[in-house]
């Protein structure tokens, strides 16, 4: 462990990342503290840029920008100016020194006035031990001489010193968290309509929540009165609007919105940032007011801060910054970027003004960091994840009524994660997938939303499929979900995950006998299932983590360094798997080579789906639905698939030809080898996406029903 130590008046504690002044503690990132005790360590002395980089990011390629954030953050703790310079000094194209004298101390220290104020009662316990006054030998050797009845009162003082130590044991023992305990559950939305992004007015009288048209992705906001039961539409068109955020004052609300998704995306997938006047809305629907256009790069998640800013995430290039927009002034400002790893989620706290950030490290891990909204980091920690959530599952808490507790979902479990990390399992009464927990103000209700999605598999062929006037066979069919189907190679069975047992789990099925060749852990997601080529196993990506699963059900799960977040196509002679990888925090598109556990990245663009076809090309699309192709010397625009942004569908290779449903209900192909693009008909709206071709047969998606509806959990004492 590091020693503790001073800087002029600051006492040092790097076991803590703390910075501490006449009782006031500040948390400091710990790499920043790395570079300040390695300063110390060579206090006096010049530190080239190079060494410090060296020493404190050693197994990290960090840029001297990083280095200089570090710095910059040091010295607001520590007080300095960065002209005057009195603790950090500057030294041009050479390094940085600490001028300050520097006082080590390798063991706890006693407890003054003016030092550090976070151990008080264990540094006044240790005081009080410290001044305890114990009988000489001298002194005992005569009392041992004494009669037992003048020995009582010192009999007596000693038992009540030990009852004093039992019960100061006892209080310094760690007490239980205090938990989450459900006693009802009651529908607000009781609708055939799908709902989500619910949260409470400030007031806590009304909820606003998204509803959606049938299938699609357009969307109205609407408003509830918790206790008249009214609904009220708030947005008098539909649009693609994003989750929502009331002003302080319970006014306005502010959230993202672009056209129609079935639109041409012209330029770049970017939403506008609008408000809404609720008094307004509440008495008749509203148009939302633009207050700012974004251009160049993708924002998400607004949130209304205390101080009248707007917090959003943008991505300007291939990681999230969080960032606070000015409305007054119009302009914006960094909250909290990173040079390494990645923003997962954030969540923010009126009531305590408190940022509540989650991030992947570039090792994989994910931390949580704790900060005020001015970018002051109060404290950041691992996040120490339980056996029942995947670690490479990207967590999104929101703040509860338990101190220094937030709550997350991952569907049908529920958990608290403390702001040092530390995630514990909430006991729920109820067996129902839920998600986006959302707390009422004061704290004694819960928003989530609740619902199954029910999707079947059909098969048919593509001259069928586009003559049909209603209405698609099903081939498996569950009140649950099934997806990703795909055909045997060289036999008659066909792959698929289906939910009927409870969770996502492989299945098989020759069209008579379905039988399920997985047993998943609960809330497994699958991402991408394909065969091997002899059509005797087949690899399926569940929880970022690809296994090989036989007919027989044996399984090989394979040993990862990066998690896969997609699954595309997989060639199993040479064992390279198509994925889209989490590598040190940031997505790419990776071929994986399953034999050396080595990755080649294609690219860092931002890719919704990719397939090789039969000559072992790449081909993908991008988040603006443009398809691309690869080049000798940079990659090619597919332009002839120009006119299908907006498409909302994977496609699917059959050979070497694409074929997909664009969100018109269009169902087209391309031929890679002739340029050739095909209109071949239109499908129904029930038609969600194709999931497989083979020699002029269509496994598909059925889309049966979709509801999602807004409930509420009432806590109990």
């Amino acid at each position: 462990m590091t020693a503790q130590y001073w800087v002029g008046g600051f006492f040092i504690d790097p076991s803590r990342n703390q910075i501490t002044q006449n009782n006031n503690s500040q948390t400091i990132a710990p790499k920043a503290l790395a570079v300040l005790t390695y300063l110390a360590e060579h206090q006096g002395k010049v530190v080239s840029h190079e060494e410090l980089l060296a020493k404190v990011w050693p197994d990290t390629v960090a840029s001297p920008n990083t280095l200089q954030r570090n710095i910059a953050q040091l010295r607001k703790a520590l007080g300095d100016d960065g002209k005057v310079q009195v603790y950090i000094k500057t030294h041009a194209k050479q390094g940085y020194s600490l001028e300050c004298d520097v006082r080590w101390q390798k063991h706890l220290p006693p407890v003054s006035a003016d030092e550090s104020s976070e151990n008080e009662n264990a540094d006044e316990i240790r005081s009080q031990h410290s001044h305890t006054e114990t009988p000489t030998t001298e002194a005992s050797h005569s009392q041992s001489a004494q009669s037992p009845q003048s020995r009582l009162p010192v009999f007596s003082v000693v038992a009540g010193i030990l009852a004093l130590a039992i019960i100061g044991y006892q209080f310094l023992l760690p007490k239980p968290n205090a938990t989450l305990k459900f006693e009802t559950l009651r529908s607000l939305t009781a609708t055939d309509d799908k709902e989500f992004d619910a949260n409470y007015s400030p007031d806590g009288e009304y909820i606003v929540f998204h509803r959606y048209l049938d299938k699609q992705c357009v969307n109205k906001v609407w408003a509830k009165n918790i206790r008249t039961q009214q609904e009220t539409q708030l947005t008098k068109d539909w649009g693609a609007y994003g989750p929502h955020s009331f002003s302080p004052d319970g006014k306005q609300l502010v959230f993202l919105a672009t056209g129609a998704c079935n639109q041409p995306v012209i330029e770049s997938n970017c939403y506008n940032l609008v408000s809404l006047d609720f008094e307004k809305a509440l008495a008749s629907p509203q148009q939302p007011e633009v207050i700012l256009q974004c251009k160049n790069s993708s924002v998400k998640k607004p949130t209304w801060l205390n101080d009248g800013n707007i917090a959003l995430l943008q991505r300007e290039s291939d990681r999230w910054d969080l960032i606070k927009y000015d409305t007054k002034k119009g302009r914006s400002s960094d909250i909290y970027s990173l040079q390494e790893g990645n923003i997962v989620h954030y969540a923010y706290s009126p009531q305590e003004d408190l940022i509540a950030l989650t991030r992947f490290h570039p090792d994989g891990s994910q931390h949580l960091d704790m900060l005020k909204p001015d970018g002051h980091l109060v404290s950041s920690h691992p996040i120490s994840v339980p056996s029942e959530i995947p670690k490479t599952r990207p967590l999104y808490p929101n703040f509860s009524p338990l101190e220094n507790q937030l709550v997350f979902s991952t569907g049908r479990q529920l958990f608290t994660l403390s702001y040092e990390g530390n995630i514990e399992k909430v006991s729920l009464p109820f067996a129902e997938r839920m998600v986006q927990p959302e707390f009422h103000p004061k704290g004694k209700r819960l928003l989530m939303i609740k619902g199954p999605y029910d999707s079947d598999i059909s098969q048919l062929s593509l001259e069928q499929l586009t003559q049909l006037p209603q209405g698609y066979p099903s081939i498996e069919r569950s009140n649950l979900g099934e997806g990703y189907a795909s055909f045997q190679p060289n036999g008659n069975l066909i792959a698929f995950w289906s939910e009927r047992s409870g969770d996502n789990q492989l299945w098989v099925s020759d069209g008579k006998n379905p039988r399920q060749l997985t047993q998943f852990p609960m809330d497994t997601y699958i991402r991408g299932i394909e065969w091997a080529k002899d059509g005797q196993s087949l690899l399926v990506n569940a929880n970022n983590q690809l296994t090989q699963v036989f007919l027989d059900a044996r399984q090989k799960t394979l040993p990862m360094k990066y998690p896969a977040v997609l699954f595309y196509d997989w060639d199993s002679e040479s064992n390279h798997a198509l994925i889209l990888a989490r590598i040190e925090g940031l997505l790419k598109l990776a071929e994986y080579n399953l034999n050396s556990d080595e990755y080649q990245v294609i690219n860092d663009k931002a890719v919704l789906w990719a397939q090789k076809s039969k000559d072992g090309e790449i081909i993908y699309k991008d988040v603006r639905d443009q398809y691309w192709r690869p080049g000798a010397i940079e990659d090619q625009h597919i332009s002839a698939l120009d006119n299908l942004r907006g498409d909302a569908k994977s496609f699917v290779m059959d050979g070497n030809t694409l074929y997909a449903i664009s969100s018109q209900e269009q169902l087209w192909s391309y031929d890679l080898d002739t340029d050739t693009f095909l209109i071949l008909g239109k499908v129904g709206k029930e038609v969600d996406s194709l999931s497989d071709v083979r020699d002029g047969q269509v496994l598909m998606e059925i889309q049966v029903a979709a509801k999602k509806e807004v409930v509420e959990l009432v806590l109990g004492e």
